[in-house]
């Protein structure tokens, strides 16, 4: 068959340069690694300084709160200050994020109700920190002065009881669905219509042109040959993935047959979209441009990283036609969820009909000339 010799060729091409092949494992690990290092899904050790004006009752309740706060979460971590401008200038100059100053009259005030007020004095160049280190000091006041007891149910009170239906993912499990769709992209970006730009650019395209091969034979040729290392190199991601993130299976290969159907319709449909894009170009710097620009618009509004029902309502729009942020959500309910075919028979369907869309632009917008 004419399309698998454009096959064979290709992948001999890409035996020739493992530098690609290790770049392509490599970046979607060290992804996995330092972003999920980097974030950690909650903010921990901000440093808090304390100017502790007093010793009364309720300042020494305020600072165990915090203690405990420092303790559990380990969201805070403590200082205790003596000068408050010396705490104040710590902030200034990144040594704190924020300071705490508790007033001489602080326990007074609270025992006779009168307005008690604490200063906190905050860093809020850094927005997300200030949100986190003002969310726990207030909870920390809001407790000063009450007693803590054994919680006894009474008749006419009303309690809430979180229920988690599925469970517990951490942020770095959170993070492999999109370390897989990271590794098909940059796969989709060095093979299939890249080889062919590469080609044109070293003047060996026309070995295509001279043969009886259809735009069929080579534009299938190409992405077959994509699809299969691109493949093997997402699946491996994966693995490396799951042994780095300890994410546990209970049907593996239920998960995994899904996982593979997933992985294969999102390179048929990127590798395709490349095509389109790429396969009227002639030079290799056009692809490292279009490179960062793509994985920009496709990846960071795919919900891998953020919520996409917290983004504003032009980027939903966006999310709705993007294949990354389908590819993502199979990937969360597979791994997450445990769910079955009707949970993704959507994104199923929606990569599906993209890959066939895309194809057929692809081929049909073909050029075969020399």
């Amino acid at each position: 068959m004419r399309m698998m010799a454009v096959i064979d060729r290709d992948l001999k091409k890409f035996r020739r340069n493992p530098l690609v092949v290790a770049m392509s494992v490599l970046m979607p690990v060290l992804y996995l690694l330092i972003l999920g290092h980097s974030f950690q899904g909650k903010l921990t050790g901000l440093p808090l300084a304390v100017v502790q004006g007093e010793q009364g009752t309720a300042s020494r309740q305020l600072l165990e709160n915090l203690r405990a706060v420092e303790a559990g979460p380990h969201t805070l971590e403590l200082y205790s200050m003596v000068d408050q401008e010396e705490a104040i200038a710590g902030v200034r100059k990144g040594d704190y994020k924020a300071v705490l100053v508790i007033p001489r009259d602080f326990t007074r005030r609270v025992t006779q109700h009168n307005r008690p007020e604490i200063g906190l004095f905050l860093d809020n160049t850094d927005s997300i920190s200030s949100s986190s280190i003002q969310a726990a000091v207030t909870g920390a006041l809001h407790a000063v002065g009450q007693d803590y007891v054994t919680i006894r149910e009474q008749a006419g009170e009303t309690y809430q009881r979180e229920i988690n239906l599925f469970r517990k993912v951490d942020y770095f499990q959170s993070l492999v669905p999109g370390v897989v769709i990271m590794a098909v992209f940059l796969g989709s970006l060095t093979t299939g219509a890249f080889n062919l730009v590469m080609d044109r650019f070293l003047g060996v395209d026309e070995s295509y042109m001279l043969t009886p091969l259809t735009k069929t034979d080579i534009v299938g040729g190409l992405i077959g040959s994509g699809l299969f290392i691109t493949t093997c190199i997402a699946l491996l991601i994966f693995t490396i993935s799951i042994l780095i993130t300890g994410i546990p299976f209970n049907h593996f290969l239920r998960q995994f047959f899904f996982i593979v159907v997933v992985i294969i319709l999102t390179t048929l449909g990127l590798l395709s979209l490349m095509f389109l894009i790429l396969g009227r170009f002639n030079h290799p710097r056009i692809v490292g441009i279009l490179s960062g620009f793509l994985n920009v618009i496709l990846f960071f509004p795919s919900g891998a990283i953020y919520p996409i029902a917290s983004f504003p309502s032009w980027l939903k729009i966006f999310a709705r036609i993007n294949p990354e942020a389908y590819a993502v959500h199979a990937l969360q309910c597979i791994l997450f969820k445990d769910v079955g075919l009707t949970a993704i028979s959507n994104d199923l369907f929606f990569l599906a009909t993209f890959v066939l869309i895309m194809l057929t632009a692809a081929i049909t917008t073909f050029n075969r000339k020399i």
